[in-house]
């Protein structure tokens, strides 16, 4: 069993609720970004739908009007709403009450810049610096900060979408769509846009009621209801959410999982095809993104694993779009962070554009086999496993290492990636070639070496 210890790192923070994270941490931590961010700013918060939601939303807001700043309560919305309102209502920052793809007993608190993505990385440290430290003193009656309500989010959501995307030509299609919500922050919002998009919307677990109808990570494994909707339906596409509606995974028109990595591909190829400039993806992204960008003319640069690490490399190399292979696409024209919705839109104009199916679209990506693994990590087994690892392929022909987020060793055959998680007490092991034995014997070589230093204590 992974060891249960409160994540704190660029992601925010996550824990277990009534375990490592508590009312009182989260009141912590809303006084630390009070303090981090100074006397009489304002920021947004919002919430997915998890049933312990109500209850860290509101220690945070308490720790946030204690220590002097003003809060705009956004309600139950996706993330990426939740960073589009954080810029467009000119906030000096945004929390997000949300973990993510975890499972239901985690929760989290997700902390944003005033332009929508998550804080910087040394940004983070000094919130997570303040917080160890207590440093957050309560402020008197006369300087609290006050809160209000805003519930604009959904239909600027949609609004903003949409106006990066042709919505005549897509709803000429009239596409019928399955998507699995996971009764998340995604319900609400994603009918409106596909509804705009003109498409006739099957909707799964469709109540943002947080009560998942399955593990929330969207893998094969926990999807094979939306698969079966697809074909019963005759839908040209399906689509899954996590409950923050910041991911998304695609099942094609036969009712086959793609995988996560497939996402992030079909958008990028669609955006290829429309604008030339660089692309940022992270180390743990397939090759297939770099094969496209590279048939185009482009190029793709690597982050560490983070959005925040992503989005700072956008930002600093000019990058017309980005993403992670967890199902994360980042269009900066809407917000700089993961969007499902941008991910949907992006998808269904392609097909409307080129008359393709997805099965037809995906045929016309690279194929690579990748293979992803994960174990439970105790405190600095990554780094050890990591060296060891190094050592074991130092010497090959035609090696490459790099260590900027953990380590990923790139071969002529292939590459392999292993890290610790910055959201959960695990640590990732991943691999890809274009030979699915070769991913499979690296992977196996990764977790032999981090099975024997955990053994080794």
């Amino acid at each position: 069993m992974a060891e249960d210890r409160l994540m704190v790192g660029v992601s925010g923070i996550r824990g277990t609720i009534g375990s490592t994270l508590t009312p009182q941490i989260a009141l912590q931590f809303g006084g630390a970004f009070a303090k981090l961010l100074g006397l009489g700013k304002t920021v947004t918060i919002a919430r997915d739908t998890r049933q312990s939601g109500p209850m860290i939303r509101s220690a945070v807001a308490a720790g946030l009007l204690g220590g002097g700043v003003n809060v705009i309560d956004l309600g139950v919305v996706t993330t990426p709403g939740a960073a589009l309102m954080t810029r467009k209502l000119s906030a000096d920052g945004g929390v997000i009450i949300t973990a993510s793809h975890n499972p239901a007993a985690y929760n989290g608190i997700k902390f944003l810049q005033p332009s929508g993505p998550c804080l910087r990385a040394a940004d983070a440290e000094r919130l997570a610096e303040i917080w160890r430290a207590g440093d957050f003193p309560l402020v008197d009656s006369a300087g609290q900060g006050y809160e209000q309500r805003n519930t604009t989010t959904h239909g600027e959501h949609v609004d903003a979408v949409c106006a990066i995307t042709d919505v005549t030509g897509v709803a000429a299609k009239r596409f019928k769509v399955v998507v699995d919500s996971i009764n998340g922050a995604g319900c609400v919002v994603t009918p409106m846009l596909l509804g705009r998009l003109g498409c006739e919307l099957v909707h799964l677990n469709n109540e943002p009621n947080g009560q998942f109808a399955h593990e929330p990570e969207p893998i094969a494994a926990n999807l094979t209801s939306l698969g079966d909707a697809v074909r019963k339906h005759k839908a040209a596409v399906g689509f899954a959410q996590d409950p923050d509606a910041d991911r998304l995974v695609v099942v094609d028109e036969n009712g086959r999982f793609l995988g996560e990595e497939y996402t992030l591909a079909l958008t990028a190829a669609f955006v290829l095809r429309h604008r030339t400039g660089k692309l940022a993806m992270n180390l743990m992204t397939s090759r297939m993104t770099d094969d496209l960008a590279a048939a185009a003319g482009s190029e793709v640069l690597r982050s560490p694993t983070g959005e925040a690490n992503v989005v700072e490399l956008m930002e600093r190399e000019g990058c017309i779009f980005g993403g992670e292979g967890n199902g994360g696409v980042i269009d900066p024209r809407v917000v700089p962070v993961r969007n499902s919705l941008v991910g949907m839109a992006m998808i269904l104009q392609s097909m409307a554009e080129t008359g393709k199916t997805i099965s037809e679209l995906v045929a016309e990506i690279p194929s690579y086999v990748m293979i992803k693994t994960k174990m439970p990590c105790p405190a600095g087994v990554a780094d050890e496993a990591a060296r060891r690892t190094r050592a074991a392929f130092e010497g090959r022909d035609g090696v490459r290492f790099d260590d900027c987020d953990g380590l990923r060793i790139d071969l002529p055959e292939g590459w392999l990636c292993v890290r610790a998680s910055n959201t959960e007490p695990i640590m990732r092991v991943a691999a890809e070639a274009a030979d699915a034995s070769v991913a499979q014997q690296l992977v196996d070589q990764a977790r032999a070496i981090a099975e024997e230093v955990i053994a080794n204590g």
